[in-house]
């Protein structure tokens, strides 16, 4: 396996390419990953990724997400230069933390539920299932709630590179600098 390391940023990885128990990403504004039509794509969050050579059953697994924007993504690099990916967190929208959703193939979807706790932490984990779909669950104590299904990802053909990790982004241009705390990353 890989060691980790980030995209669109030099900033060193604390642990030398191994994540410590907990760890912060920090992301400066005008900083996202979205894709919306006809036109828009963003792909410059400071992220930190896990490379393989080929897609793998990743189940990232951090505690305590404490922050608007950040948490778990999957990004498959395709032959034709293409970038699809899937990621889960919280992210500020209307004024208040919530956990999201987002799956991009061609465009992104997006979901968002409430924080059950109301704050800005949560633990998720991303699992593929026996039937081949990717699943988002919110954990909370021994309780594991599905959030979401994707379906294509480990179908998609093509695939040259499949980054795991995890991300920070502060999209537009007001508030400065963001700090995202993540603690007890596990990907098998």
């Amino acid at each position: 396996m890989s060691n980790f390391h980030f995209a669109n940023t030099a900033a060193q990885v604390p642990g030398n390419g191994t994540p410590p128990a907990e760890f912060s990403i920090k992301a400066p504004s005008s900083t996202d990953i979205w894709s919306k039509p006809p036109t828009h794509q963003s792909s410059t969050a400071q992220s930190r990724s896990r490379l393989s050579n080929e897609p793998a059953s990743p189940s990232p697994h951090p505690g305590n997400t404490n922050t608007t924007r950040g948490g778990l993504i999957i990004v498959l690099h395709t032959a034709d230069g293409d970038k699809k990916w899937v990621k889960a967190g919280i992210e500020l929208t209307h004024g208040k933390p919530h956990l999201s959703a987002v799956a991009k193939d061609r465009f992104a979807d997006w979901s968002l539920l409430p924080v059950p706790s109301g704050g800005g932490a949560a633990t998720l984990e991303m699992v593929k299932e026996e039937d081949g779909s990717l699943w988002v669950y919110l954990i909370e104590g021994v309780s594991k709630a599905p959030i979401r299904e994707v379906t294509w990802v480990f179908e998609e053909e093509g695939v040259k590179e499949c980054w795991v990790g995890v991300y920070a982004a502060r999209p537009g241009d007001v508030g400065g600098e963001l700090e995202v705390n993540f603690g007890h990353l596990i990907v098998e």
